[in-house]
């Protein structure tokens, strides 16, 4: 049983079948359409370069043809450890010889007067950006609040449609917590070249029906508003069944939880990374996915370690930039190349260790960082 249609419960459907197991797999997907590649709804879906198909990761043949069962709109609302059950909305109990849990996480809501009108929108189901798409089609102006990776995307996203934009955001560079002040403020100027306005240092305090208006008494014009501050793991269910929880669903490196038969992947598990020597939580697609079909192989018993090292992009204009490892903490960025030659490699370390990089059109360095990292959790692991 997988709770949860995204990516790490769609990978570890596959995986299961892929590897003999010819048992019932049932996916419940509290979503209204099949698993999708999310991080293309901010990306060339909304921008208007790819189709709604080529976005699902798999057909409804694919499915039916492996003998996976979908169940969309379908919510898990309780898990009964002891007995072996989960229950539906609709009061519906299923048993389950091994249960995954991999239920994502939910976008962040803005608490200010407003944020509840028609033409604000958040992005995290295909159905969110299905909407996004057709007010960005009717609109001239639009307000992001938030200069993360979904926000500025986003941002990027409607230039194309000749929306304007304006992003506004409490930080003073984009995205500087993570990639750094010197990317993060290249990023701005490529925003800025292709006409995208900045209001940093700020937030909106409230929304009406044609303005944003911000805490620095700014008032911006917008018939479309996009909020993107973020995301929280969607772990309620978890907590209410009783597993252990630790700002995510804590996992060992098999990814099970503190209840026996139960799994957790995906935006929701906080796992014991070996390079870092901490546990980690990471909200990335690649990364559950990947750690979908590590659960899949451990729930047919193989005991695999997750080990994966974290990956993640953004595509930004004809910007594109890779991020491999993890550093939630940093002290140090080092930068071998150049940022304006879009030729470069960023080294975020601490304490002298190298933990993540960041490379754009250097894709080779990139993988590089991946073996070095690897090898670094083997090192740990026998020493």
């Amino acid at each position: 049983m997988i709770g949860g249609g995204g990516a790490a419960g769609n990978a570890a459907a596959e995986v299961l079948r892929r590897e003999g197991y010819g048992g019932r797999i049932t996916m419940m997907s509290a979503d209204e359409a099949l698993p999708c590649d999310r991080p293309n709804l901010s990306k060339g879906y909304l921008a208007g370069v790819a189709s709604e198909a080529s976005n699902l990761l798999r057909s409804a043949k694919f499915y039916q043809d492996h003998a996976i069962e979908v169940r969309l709109g379908a919510r898990v609302t309780a898990i009964d450890i002891g007995s072996g059950h989960i229950e539906l909305s609709g009061g519906e109990r299923l048993a389950y010889g091994a249960l995954l849990l991999a239920t994502g996480a939910e976008p962040v809501r803005l608490d200010v007067p407003g944020a509840d009108l028609p033409h604000v929108h958040y992005l995290r189901t295909l159905a969110d950006s299905r909407a996004l798409v057709a007010k960005a089609l009717t609109s001239r102006r639009a307000v992001v609040i938030g200069a993360s990776f979904i926000g500025l995307e986003v941002a990027a996203s409607l230039r194309a449609r000749n929306v304007e934009v304006q992003v506004v955001a409490p930080e003073k560079v984009p995205m500087e917590k993570i990639l750094g002040p010197e990317l993060g403020n290249f990023i701005r100027r490529l925003h800025e070249s292709h006409g995208v306005s900045f209001h940093l240092g700020t937030t909106a305090v409230s929304i009406d029906e044609r303005n944003v208006s911000l805490r620095d008494g700014a008032k911006l014009e917008a018939d479309l508003v996009v909020i993107g501050i973020g995301v929280r793991p969607a772990t309620s269910l978890a907590e209410r069944a009783g597993l252990a929880i630790d700002r995510g669903v804590t996992v060992n490196e098999y990814l099970e939880t503190s209840a026996p038969r139960v799994y957790a992947a995906g935006d929701i598990a906080r796992w014991p990374d070996r390079l870092s020597g901490e546990r980690i939580r990471i909200e990335h697609f690649v990364v559950a996915e990947r750690q979908g079909q590590t659960a899949g192989r451990n729930i047919l018993g193989r005991r695999e370690r997750f080990d994966a090292v974290p990956f993640f992009w953004t595509e930004q204009y004809d910007l594109g930039v890779a991020y491999v490892g993890h550093a939630e903490r940093w002290d140090q960025v080092g930068i071998d190349g150049e940022l304006e030659a879009r030729d470069c490699t960023l080294s975020y370390r601490r304490a002298g260790k190298r933990l993540a990089v960041a490379v754009i059109h250097r894709d080779l360095e990139g993988l590089r960082a991946e073996v070095e990292f690897e090898r670094a959790m083997v090192g740990r692991c026998s020493s």
